[in-house]
């Protein structure tokens, strides 16, 4: 995570598997030179998790065949302070929130904010999640399998401590948004670098990211493209690793 470049695996021989160049760099500094790059397993992780994705029919319900919809993963109250009111003002837009803190505090002020009915998860049914304008899951262990209702996938973080899992999202071939602080995960970085995700500073920058989306389908098509692919052209580390030990 972060700017730590973890080893994946030592071999019994004493050769070290990393992730990339600079993590063979930073062991050449420190005298290790025994090392082979094979790629990051989280890749080959989130693509086994999004082939057992959960079916979620209340989740199916509330999207509906008809408006977009946008799910924000493991948001906290300043990335809920940006995109709740652009949700207030666009009624051709559903909303999905999985907060990154499930507790009755934060949602009491999940729901102050929001103008538009809303429906929590654990509360729904196939009557009133229809009637339901936002989503909001208030239970742990659905996110991965909840960014396959979404059309635009924002990850949280980015305004604290630094962002989320952006490749949970990413494997469903979405656009993936989130916050400025994000340069030390390198997936981010990478993700921005093939125009599969995109990094909002304030709400005049989200706005006008997801008026684009809004209003240029080709766009939104090709940048959730570019997400799918990053993530499935740097799978494979698991099975390099098992093939050489």
């Amino acid at each position: 995570h972060g700017d730590d470049y973890a080893v994946a695996v030592r071999k019994p021989d004493g050769e070290i598997f990393v992730q990339n160049e600079e993590s063979v760099r930073l062991l050449e500094s420190i005298g290790v030179t025994r090392t082979t790059v094979v790629g990051d397993t989280r890749f080959d992780r989130v693509l086994e998790i999004c082939s057992q994705a959960k079916e979620l029919p209340l989740v199916e319900s509330f999207k509906g065949n008809n408006r977009k919809t946008f799910v924000a993963g493991s948001s906290w109250a300043p990335d809920e302070d940006i995109f709740i009111p652009y949700f207030n003002e666009h009624p051709e837009m559903k909303l999905i929130i999985a907060p990154h803190v499930i507790d009755e505090n934060h949602l009491v002020e999940i729901i102050g904010k929001l103008k538009r009915p809303y429906v929590r998860y654990t509360r729904a049914d196939e009557k009133n999640v229809q009637k339901a304008d936002c989503l909001i899951i208030d239970c742990f262990g659905l996110l991965s399998s909840i960014y396959r209702y979404g059309e635009i996938s924002y990850i949280g973080g980015g305004f604290g401590v630094g962002i989320h899992n952006t490749l949970e999202a990413a494997v469903y071939s979405i656009p993936v948004i989130f916050g400025p602080k994000y340069q030390k995960f390198m997936e981010a970085v990478q993700l921005i670098e093939a125009k599969g995700a995109y990094s909002i500073a304030n709400y005049a920058e989200l706005e006008s990211l997801l008026e684009r989306f809004r209003k240029d389908e080709n766009f939104l098509s090709e940048t959730g493209i570019r997400a799918g692919e990053y993530v499935t052209g740097n799978a494979g580390a698991t099975a390099k690793i098992m093939s050489m030990i």
